[in-house]
């Protein structure tokens, strides 16, 4: 189950390679506070990753320097053979809220994206793609919805839509669901997975449930504690589609329990 940072597995082993960290490190407080230390891997077109581990151990930090939020102190990050350096048009992130605009419709949150980038006649262009990507997320008719109107659910497919609108390179997922309860996280979840299949789109998740990272991803990397650090990126060899009832199988659990394993031994990874 374990695999190289250079690896790919399954059906996108021969898939180019989008998003490159090379020997990523991070510090705070004049280099006395080492977030993270030596972290490497590629993402490869279609592929849907996932990074968990303990509380500090880095995950949010990483997340920030892929997005091009904050730089890092050492090491390389390369997106679609450029450099990041700063936030860019083809990085998508969605939070943990769905962090929708009150006072705009569902379609016009939608399409703010594009508004803000390219002007207003652009973003009224943009309600066609809009309003195939309600569909696909099964969203037809709440186009002039306002937020207060949307189920958190739907709040939160309305967010992959404005995510998706601007057809990112990759998307960065910070535990996008982790406010739903655990029903609806599961739908979901299967709701994100088709997504991303029908979109041919590279994923990239941070979570705290195990059983979230087995059932979506192709790979798992599995961070030690501080100073964060790759403890080894575990290969999910789960046919897709994934199914709700996967989980139920001793494949998946046995999946599972060794990715517990590696968390419980904190330290001593």
């Amino acid at each position: 189950m374990i695999m190289s940072p250079e690896t790919p597995a399954g059906d996108i082993v021969t898939a180019p390679p989008v998003y490159e960290l090379s020997h990523v490190g991070k510090t705070y407080a004049r280099n006395r506070v080492i977030a993270l230390q030596d972290v490497s891997f590629t993402l490869r077109k279609g592929s849907f990753s996932s990074v968990i581990g303990s509380s500090g151990c880095g995950k949010s930090t990483l997340l920030k320097i892929m997005a091009g939020l904050i730089p890092p102190s050492t090491g390389r990050v390369v997106l679609q053979h450029k450099p990041v350096t700063g936030t860019r048009r083809d990085i998508g992130m969605m939070f943990q809220q769905a962090t929708l605009f009150p006072w705009h419709t569902t379609i016009e949150n939608i399409v703010l994206p594009i508004k803000i980038r390219d002007g207003r006649a652009a973003g009224q262009k943009a309600k066609f793609k809009a309003r195939e990507l309600l569909e696909i997320v099964g969203l037809k008719g709440f186009e002039d919805v306002y937020p207060n109107e949307l189920s958190g659910g739907m709040a939160q497919r309305a967010s992959i839509c404005r995510m998706l609108i601007t057809e990112p390179a990759v998307l960065l997922l910070d535990e996008p669901f982790s406010a739903l309860d655990e029903l609806s996280r599961d739908m979901m979840n299967m709701e994100l997975q088709r997504i991303c299949s029908t979109q041919n789109a590279t994923a990239f998740l941070v979570t705290h449930s195990i059983q979230e990272a087995v059932i979506l991803s192709d790979h798992v990397y599995v961070m030690a504690p501080r100073p964060g650090r790759l403890a080894e990126i575990v290969t999910i060899d789960l046919p897709r589609p994934r199914t709700l009832d996967m989980m139920t199988t001793p494949q998946f659990g046995a999946q599972v329990d060794y990715i517990r394993g590696l968390l419980d031994k904190g330290a001593d990874l």
